[in-house]
C-alpha cells in the first residue's frame, strides 16, 4: 500500500469541490462489514484507534488470527505515533482535535483452496483531509500462509506478454470508469499520466486478488484495487476494477485454471 501526499488535480475546479466533499464525507463515514469483530480498540482525547476483522474470516484456520495480529500491531505502532506527535506538539491537537487510525480487512472471494481479503486503512493525522490506503492479501489454506497470484500464471516476468498484456487490461479497465464519473482520462489509457502508474510487473498492476464469481467455488477474474492518488486525483477516490479471467485465460497455468470460471460478480460501488 502506498501512501502519497500530492494534490494534483486534473478535474475541472466545480467538478473536484464537489467530488472532494463527497470522498471526505466517505472516509469519516465509512462503512464496515456488516459483521464485523473489534480486534483493538483505543481511545484518548488525542487519538481514537479501531482495527475490525471480517467475522466471516473465522472459519478459515490461521487467517483470522494472523489478520487480526497485524492489525493490533498496526493500530499499537499508530496510537504510539500519535501519542509522541502529542508531546512533542500539544497545540497541534487543541480544540478538540485529534487523530484517528481504523483499519478493516473484509472477505472478498474463496475460490478453491484460496481465500481474498480486501483491508482498507482510514487514518487523519493532521492536514487538509484524512487519507485511505487499500491493499489485497491472498491466503492459501493449504499452506495456511499469504502467497502470490504467480502460480495462476504460466509465465510472470516484468516486461513478458502475461504483465504486458494484464497492465493494458487494468489500464482500460480504470480508463473506462474514470469516464464513468467524469473524470479526466487520455483517449490512449497508455499515454495517460496517471495511468501509466499500471506498469507491466507484478508488483506495480496495483493490489490485485480473485475476484468473486457467479459459479461457486470460483474466481470470475481478478479484482484490482487503487488507493486516492494511485491513478487519480483525492478528489477522484478509491478505483475498484475487475478484469474477466476470460481475458487472460491464454496465460494461465494448470493450477490458475482450477481457480477460475463462471462470470466475475461487478465490484461494489466505490465511495
Amino acid at each position: 500500500m502506498t501512501w502519497t501526499c500530492c494534490f494534483m488535480t486534473r478535474t475541472r475546479p466545480t467538478r473536484a469541490r464537489t467530488l472532494l466533499s463527497a470522498v471526505v464525507l466517505a472516509l469519516l463515514v465509512a462503512a464496515t462489514p456488516a459483521a464485523a469483530d473489534i480486534v483493538m480498540s483505543a481511545k484518548s482525547k488525542y487519538v481514537a484507534v479501531k482495527v475490525e476483522v471480517d467475522a466471516a474470516l473465522r472459519t478459515t484456520p490461521g487467517l483470522f488470527d494472523n489478520l487480526a495480529a497485524e492489525g493490533r500491531k498496526w493500530g499499537e505502532v499508530s496510537r504510539r505515533e500519535a501519542e509522541k506527535a502529542y508531546r512533542e506538539n500539544p497545540a497541534d491537537f487543541s480544540d478538540g482535535r485529534g487523530w484517528f487510525f481504523e483499519r478493516n480487512y473484509i472477505l472478498l472471494s474463496t475460490a478453491g483452496r484460496y481465500v481474498g481479503v480486501v483491508f482498507t486503512d482510514h487514518v487523519y493525522s493532521g492536514g487538509a483531509h484524512p487519507n485511505t490506503g487499500v491493499d489485497t492479501i491472498l491466503w492459501d489454506t493449504t499452506a495456511k500462509k499469504r502467497v502470490s497470484v504467480r502460480p495462476f500464471f504460466t509465465e510472470t516476468a516484468d516486461n513478458g506478454p502475461t504483465m504486458t498484456a494484464l497492465a493494458t487490461l487494468i489500464r482500460t479497465a480504470v480508463a473506462k470508469e474514470k469516464k464513468a464519473r467524469d473524470a479526466d482520462v487520455a483517449a490512449d489509457p497508455a499515454k495517460d499520466e496517471w495511468l501509466k502508474a499500471i506498469e507491466p510487473s507484478l508488483l506495480k498492476l496495483g493490489p490485485l486478488v480473485p475476484a468473486p464469481s457467479t459459479e461457486p467455488g470460483k474466481s470470475g477474474g481478478l479484482s484490482i484495487h487503487f488507493s486516492p492518488y494511485a491513478v487519480g486525483s483525492y478528489a477522484e477516490g478509491l478505483y475498484t476494477v475487475v478484469v474477466p479471467w476470460r481475458d487472460f485465460e491464454r496465460f494461465l497455468s494448470p493450477e490458475g485454471r482450477t481457480v477460475f470460471g463462471g462470470t466475475p460478480l461487478p465490484p461494489k460501488k466505490d465511495e
